[in-house]
């Protein structure tokens, strides 16, 4: 697997492994953790701010607000600084994009529905999907009969799905049916999905229609027509000519041959119908599987819709910025000498190897970034130092103290 930026801990479970670094010092360890929870109520900030820019700019286009509601922001809501912030957001929180071969060979296979699965794409003017984080897992799947068979799925552990639906008049010109879902042409549509199959990706589009696979479609129409055709002019068809000339003749007719050859036709034809019903109650079947996986996607593995998708989102994104500020604060901090960025990236990278058995690509290049943005962090001849913890508390506060600058603006008036 890739390695990727996503740190798979939560923010307190890494707070814990910093601070017993320091046990032994009990005044540096209650400063680090006072220093983690002033950081993390900035960045709570931050985050307050970007929530309330993207359901500014995004009410527009939400179909989740009435039409009514939405005209409320005509020339307010702007689509341009909208897709900036969510992509700002995605980044912070370590989301990369799928790009279009991944997508393709997910569309081409499918590890747990076995059907292909029809997607309209003129319905969206744009779409996008973003995952982060991924795991392997043992699954068993139906072959044949009754026979299971164990595999290893892929699965991404978040999924965000980014659908730009096409004007109405372009819909219309394409004849495109949207159905019964409640969805506006121009709306734009976001939902976040965990535990996601790598090649069952076109799953989570709203409008993916089973259609029969090739080999679903062989399975049962190759033999049923081949079959058929040779039992009929084998069995039944002679049968009926012998027993059509014979009365047109006058002659006797060997009725009990001509009923035993008529009556084994047919019961072959039977066995073909049997056959070719079983292939088809199989197909309906997997579209069956489909809606199941489906409704689970939609009941247990749905973490958010539109708007409400931004939570999700923001509250990722903030944790993964303290997660990698602290750490790279905190290796900084014990150093006995200031570091290169890659010798900080070599030596975080290797700590998440060897301790809690991970492997990752720490964004080290954000993380100092961050450290220089809050004043924590200092760039000498290309290597990085940060400023003691005491010191550290009262530069922290002194930028928390100056988020609000009414007394300033009212001393100056």
């Amino acid at each position: 697997m890739t390695r990727e930026h996503y740190i798979p801990f939560n923010k307190e479970f890494l707070l814990e492994q910093q601070i017993t670094a320091l046990a032994e010092d009990t005044e540096k360890a209650a400063a680090f953790r006072n220093l983690f929870e002033i950081i993390e109520h900035y960045y709570h900030y931050e985050s307050f701010n970007l929530n309330k820019n993207l359901k500014q700019n995004y009410a527009l286009f939400d179909p989740d607000l009435s039409e009514k509601e939405r005209e409320g922001f005509i020339g307010k809501s702007d689509f341009s600084v909208f897709k900036e912030t969510l992509q700002t957001v995605l980044d912070r929180g370590n989301y990369h994009r799928i790009d279009k071969k991944t997508l393709e060979t997910a569309f081409a296979e499918s590890d747990l529905i076995g059907l292909d699965l029809s997607i309209d794409f003129n319905a969206f003017k744009d779409y996008e999907l973003y995952v982060r984080g991924h795991h392997q897992a043992t699954e068993k799947i139906s072959k044949y009969f009754f026979w299971k068979k164990e595999v290893e799925i892929e699965y991404y552990d978040r999924v965000l799905i980014y659908l730009n639906y096409s004007d109405a008049d372009y819909l219309s010109e394409k004849k495109v049916k949207l159905g019964k879902m409640p969805i506006d042409p121009g709306s734009i549509a976001l939902k976040i999905f965990k535990r996601v199959p790598k090649n069952d990706l076109e799953t989570i589009f709203p409008n993916a229609i089973p259609r029969m696979s090739l080999k679903d479609k062989l399975l049962l129409w190759v033999p049923g027509i081949f079959g058929g055709i040779s039992l009929l002019s084998a069995k039944v068809i002679p049968a009926l000519i012998n027993m059509y000339n014979a009365y047109e003749t006058g002659e006797a007719i060997d009725l009990l041959n001509s009923k035993t050859s008529l009556n084994q036709g047919l019961i072959a034809l039977g066995i073909l119908s049997i056959y070719c019903f079983r292939q088809y109650n199989n197909f309906v079947n997997k579209k069956i599987r489909y809606s199941k996986i489906l409704s689970d996607s939609l009941y247990f593995k749905n973490l958010g819709n539109n708007s409400g998708a931004f939570y999700s989102l923001l509250n990722s994104s903030e944790e993964e910025v303290l997660k990698e500020t602290i750490l790279a604060y905190s290796f900084l901090n014990r150093s006995t000498h200031p570091l290169t960025a890659e010798e900080l990236d070599a030596q975080i990278e290797s700590w998440f190897e060897l301790k809690l058995k991970t492997e990752l690509d720490f964004d080290v290049n954000d993380a100092l970034l961050k450290l220089k943005s809050i004043g924590l962090g200092n760039e000498n001849n290309g290597k990085w130092s940060v400023i003691p913890l005491n010191d550290a508390l009262i530069k922290i506060d002194e930028l928390w103290d100056n988020v609000f600058d009414y007394n300033k603006v009212s001393l100056e008036n």
